[in-house]
């Protein structure tokens, strides 16, 4: 799995600006419901894995998980063991909303809001331009 390096630029736009071989679980916080769930996703082959921190940017959730399946078939299982681990961990009952297309989905997990897409729809909504990650020309773009 990689992760993504963010570097805050000085207009406040974070931007990412390389990829490392670094398992992505390691930049969250040890036993917090984010590590829980990068743990979770990894172990379900998600692919594309992003994280983005919202502390300071948003007041619903501390940080935005995105990754992509194969599949809708995928999508809906990944979703479905996330919200059972969350769940027996202790972590409470996650809602979940987009379950029976599984197109896109999304786990609010409290501090953690998890969006889990097939890969075309990820690419049409773009999550990660509209919170100011992705290419500079990309946010500069429209």
């Amino acid at each position: 799995m990689t992760q993504a390096q963010v570097r805050p630029e000085p207009s406040g736009i974070s931007t990412i600006v390389s990829i490392t071989d670094m398992p992505i679980a390691s930049q969250a916080e040890t036993g917090t419901v984010h590590e829980l769930i990068l743990d979770q996703l990894d172990e379900d082959q998600a692919q594309d894995l992003v994280t983005i921190p919202l502390e300071g940017k948003s007041s619903i959730a501390d940080h935005m998980v995105i990754a992509s399946g194969r599949s809708t078939r995928q999508v809906a299982a990944m979703a479905t063991k996330l919200a059972e681990r969350l769940k027996k961990e202790g972590h409470g009952n996650p809602r979940i909303e987009g379950l029976p297309a599984a197109d896109w989905v999304l786990i609010d997990a409290g501090d953690v809001v998890v969006h889990l897409f097939r890969p075309e729809v990820r690419s049409f909504y773009n999550l990660e331009r509209m919170w100011g990650f992705g290419d500079a020309g990309a946010v500069g773009a429209a």
